[in-house]
């Protein structure tokens, strides 16, 4: 029994390490960006070791993809909870829109998801690995569970599906980027325009 209680007491240190070494990972990527974080300063935010990172993760890259993970679960839950309230298809469709582009406030985690593409295409021996990795975790997510309780029209099949998935993250990531290079070029009031005039074109009412 004695045993039980130092094995999950060990578990739940572990757990506390990662949660710590995940929420550290931001702040540093966020302020340095993704190529230039140091190891070392994540562990040291984190209050923790070098040691104590590769007990948890093998590399960089690693540590992304479970922050990754953790967005999209994030998100996921968040919108089912959101629909959840919804009437009816059309309702959830609104919602669906207003969530969408309300994210454009999430603007340290769409740099740095635009910043981590970089990287992946700078380094072509990691490209394909870091691609398919990020398409398993987006898959994962189930998007289709979302879908379902939306209009028959937004059911597409297949490529059509992902594309129109694609087509809506990089006009956010795009245009969250123009205005946080050059907000008198394009205002936050004109993002959030631009990007309910691309959801509408794209699932139209």
């Amino acid at each position: 029994m004695r045993e039980r209680a130092q094995i999950n007491k060990h578990q739940q240190r572990t757990v506390a390490t990662r949660r710590k070494l995940l929420k550290a990972a931001l702040r540093v990527f966020a302020r340095d960006g993704f190529e230039a974080a140091r190891i070392e300063d994540i562990a040291h935010q984190a209050g923790h070791t070098r040691g104590a990172f590769y007990a948890n993760f093998e590399t960089k890259e690693d540590l992304f993809f479970a922050l990754l993970e953790q967005q999209i679960s994030t998100h996921v839950n968040n919108l089912q909870q959101l629909l959840a309230c919804c009437a009816d298809p059309e309702e959830r469709l609104q919602a669906l829109r207003e969530y969408y582009v309300k994210r454009i406030h999430d603007r340290q985690w769409v740099l740095l998801m635009v910043e981590f593409k970089l990287f992946a295409l700078r380094h072509r021996r990691l490209h394909a690995r870091l691609a398919g990795t990020h398409r398993r975790l987006r898959l994962s997510a189930k998007p289709e569970a979302i879908m379902r309780l939306l209009p028959a029209r937004m059911r597409h099949k297949g490529d059509s599906a992902e594309a129109c998935r694609a087509v809506l993250e990089a006009a956010l990531n795009g245009l969250v980027l123009e205005h946080a290079y050059d907000p008198k070029r394009i205002s936050e009031r004109e993002v959030v325009s631009a990007l309910r005039r691309i959801f509408n074109l794209l699932i139209p009412e």
